[in-house]
């Protein structure tokens, strides 16, 4: 049989998706020592780009689950030494029980599924970032109830977070508005292929009117580092402030997947302020990389 593998949105229906929130509120509200269904089971953590939240909370995950983790950086696999993906994919699945990678091109991640025993979840890619949408719907489901008919606003760069809110969108059929700099937008065959729910906009108050949750995600991510002034210069009217927060529902949300840079793509009020949920989102990858390991390896 063949395994289920998550490395994109795309790879769960709608009522899987909602089911895999339910369960992440579900283990986050109650966590019972005693239940360990990954026991005995290992998970292989290979990063070839580094992170905070994706470590720990998967990491912690297994554990919480009787698992282990395994962490694995670009010094301790061949991937980054010439080895064929295909070849690291067979022999890693088969001595672990899972894997997950965190890396530059989403082809590594898709071609190191095709070849794996085993699922592969994807950590990250520079196109997609399927976990951290987990996490963020969790959130909103927590605070707000069900996503479906809302309207959302991602203000800035159109890269791996953007797409990923435009498959959600697609799943869970949410309206998408989305303002970001000519240059910076979002792949138009991603953006296409979710027809009417995505709307672009010429300017982030615009795009930000009668909004129920405002994301955006830092100007230069990681690997952009000599792209910081340009960027900078590019997206200077695209910050998440108190004026594009007042253009909102006056109870709309605010998310961020962190880190943050505070003074350049939101304001420190805003991202500190009342409105914002970004703890709750960030500790909510735990919950979700849970429910996401139970659900690819306790599937029967």
């Amino acid at each position: 049989m063949q395994p289920r593998h998550f490395t994109s949105l795309l790879d769960i229906n709608s009522d899987e998706f909602r089911r895999l929130i339910n369960r992440a509120i579900a283990l986050k509200n109650h966590r019972d020592p005693d239940y360990q269904p990954l026991k005995g089971q290992v998970l292989a953590m290979i990063f070839e780009k580094s992170s905070t939240r994706t470590r720990i909370s998967f990491e912690a995950g297994m554990t919480h689950f009787g698992g282990n983790a395994i962490f694995l950086s670009p010094r301790d696999t061949q991937l980054g030494r010439g080895e064929p993906v295909k070849d690291s994919a067979k022999v890693i699945s088969s001595m672990v029980d899972c894997i997950m990678l965190r890396t530059f091109k989403h082809e590594t991640v898709t071609t190191f599924a095709q070849h794996s025993s085993v699922p592969v979840i994807n950590g990250l890619t520079d196109e997609q970032h399927p976990c951290q949408l987990l996490a963020d719907m969790q959130t909103y489901f927590e605070v707000r109830g069900d996503i479906q008919g809302k309207t959302i606003t991602w203000i800035g760069d159109g890269n791996n977070m953007c797409h990923s809110y435009i498959h959600a969108a697609t799943i869970l059929d949410f309206n998408l508005n989305i303002a970001a700099p000519v240059g910076y937008q979002p792949d138009k065959m991603i953006a296409d292929a979710a027809g009417k729910r995505v709307r672009f906009f010429d300017t982030a108050l615009t795009t930000a009117k009668d909004a129920d949750l405002i994301v955006t995600d830092v100007w230069a991510s990681m690997g952009q580092e000599e792209e910081q002034k340009q960027r900078c210069s590019a997206f200077k009217s695209y910050q998440v402030n108190a004026e594009i927060m007042g253009a909102a529902h006056k109870d709309a949300l605010f998310m961020h997947c962190l880190p943050a840079h505070r003074g350049e793509e939101v304001s420190s009020d805003v991202i500190d302020g009342t409105q914002s949920i970004v703890y709750v989102e960030a500790e909510n990858r735990l919950h979700a990389q849970k429910a996401l390991l139970e659900f690819l390896l306790c599937a029967k």
